[in-house]
């Protein structure tokens, strides 16, 4: 058993592939239409065949006071990781790319945690430098 797909709730998926794509730098992989949405999905440039994350629409009723919930409380709803989390927030600021958390180091890891602009939180990590 592997994980192939994983998905993140986005508010607007024309949004969000703009930031996924332009800003963070990963690679559109699927682009279907299903009615007013659509099967989007994103890779890491660094492993193309890896794991695809789906820009799922947050349509839902429960979606929207879920993620609400998780931003209240400053909990990001998933991670990537990065080689130097340092480096990427540097980049990643200097796009306009907005940080709830700073760089820290925690043991053998450091985090940094910003916001994706469709209404979640997204935690960096990577080795401690």
């Amino acid at each position: 058993m592997r994980i192939t797909l994983t998905s993140v709730l986005v508010d607007d998926q024309e949004k969000a592939e703009r930031f996924y794509t332009d800003v963070l730098g990963f690679v559109k992989r699927h682009d279907v239409p299903l009615g007013t949405d659509r099967w989007l999905t994103v890779v890491s440039p660094q492993d193309p065949d890896g794991t695809e994350l789906l820009l799922e629409p947050s349509g839902h009723p429960a979606a929207k006071p879920f993620k609400d919930a998780l931003v209240a409380d400053g909990i990001p709803f998933t991670q990537f990781t990065v080689d130097d989390v340092q480096a990427e927030y540097t980049r990643l600021t200097g796009l306009g790319v907005r940080f709830t958390r700073e760089p820290a180091t925690a043991g053998p890891y450091t985090t940094a945690v910003f916001d994706d602009t469709c209404g979640n939180l997204i935690q960096i990590i990577g080795p401690a430098s």
